[in-house]
């Protein structure tokens, strides 16, 4: 059997048995034309298409990324050429300074961060609260 468009609408089951008789809620068809296919491909071309795709987008991606790891390269080894220093962290930093501080943390981790005035020497600067 065919269908056709005209087939469109709500279909029914009758039930009877005896002298019941009953209707089903029933099933709505709809019919569509079918879609014809605008490019007609087999499936082995459509998989080809998607991977020579995958190489492009790869293509791409990697050829930016190896010429910017290239230039970056190129400028770090022109940067120690020229006789440019690595940042030194422990530049500026006077070790008489850094001494005199951590002398002075240690007294104040053996005396408690508060002194009572009257046992303070003259020496010694009392932190703020």
């Amino acid at each position: 059997m065919s269908i056709q468009l005209n087939y469109t609408g709500l279909y029914q089951c009758k039930l009877s048995h005896g002298s019941l008789h009953t209707f089903t809620h029933g099933t709505f068809l709809l019919v569509y034309k079918p879609l014809q296919k605008t490019l007609n491909l087999s499936e082995s071309v459509k998989n080809s298409i998607i991977t020579a795709e995958g190489v492009l987008l790869l293509l791409c991606v990697l050829i930016p990324g190896t010429m910017l790891l290239c230039k970056s390269k190129t400028l770090n080894e022109l940067n120690r050429k020229k006789g440019q220093e690595e940042e030194n962290i422990y530049e500026g930093l006077n070790l008489d300074e850094c001494n005199s501080a951590y002398h002075q943390i240690q007294r104040s981790n053996q005396q408690g961060p508060y002194q009572d005035v009257a046992s303070c020497a003259e020496d010694i600067q009392l932190e703020k609260p």
